[in-house]
């Protein structure tokens, strides 16, 4: 029974990439963006940390406990509720969105919504709809890939930190107001 819970929350996910990617084109044009060659190695983290929670490697290690019905659904409702939030964070920054680090003509700070929580609300929301996929998996490479997932859109976040207190008036206030990824603590 447990890989029904992880088939149901693979489908939101598939259902979130491919409405990401449809939505992709939704956004207002760059003026200033910082250089890929900064954030590439926390892209290739963020890869490998997906591939490891989402079991695409060719060995697979015994469940570390079972997935029984509350754990299950527990963890698909997480899921789905964190790609929602993922999504309202999305259509709070309009067409300020971009998948880079980047500040367009537009550009402001965004404190409303999901912003008014944390920082990076995307972030949160992928990085809370990763665990929860891990521990549906409760295999150790998943557990890994979570960490990893988690470390690279922390690495990107802090990169965006430094690039937006640079180029967005009010960013800094905005910084010592809200918590950068997880409510109330970073």
């Amino acid at each position: 029974m447990g890989g029904f819970y992880v088939e149901v929350s693979a489908g939101v996910w598939l259902v979130w990439v491919i409405s990401w990617k449809a939505a992709s084109f939704w956004r207002a044009k760059t003026t200033a963006e910082a250089p890929r060659s900064q954030y590439r190695l926390h892209f290739v983290v963020v890869v490998l940390g997906f591939m490891l929670t989402f079991g695409v490697v060719p060995w697979q290690f015994p469940r570390l406990w079972p997935l029984g019905p509350v754990l299950g659904w527990s963890m698909a409702g997480v899921t789905m509720a964190a790609l929602v939030f993922t999504w309202w964070a999305r259509i709070e920054m309009g067409r300020l969105w971009n998948g880079g680090v980047s500040r367009t003509a537009a550009h402001r700070v965004i404190d409303t919504g999901p912003f008014a929580l944390v920082r990076h609300p995307i972030y949160t929301g992928l990085i809370a709809g990763v665990w929860a996929m891990a521990l549906l998996q409760a295999r150790p490479l998943a557990l890994l890939g979570a960490v990893l997932f988690a470390l690279g859109f922390t690495l990107k976040a802090r990169l965006e930190e430094r690039f937006l207190e640079a180029e967005l008036p009010g960013y800094a206030d905005y910084r010592k107001r809200v918590r950068m990824i997880v409510p109330f603590v970073i």
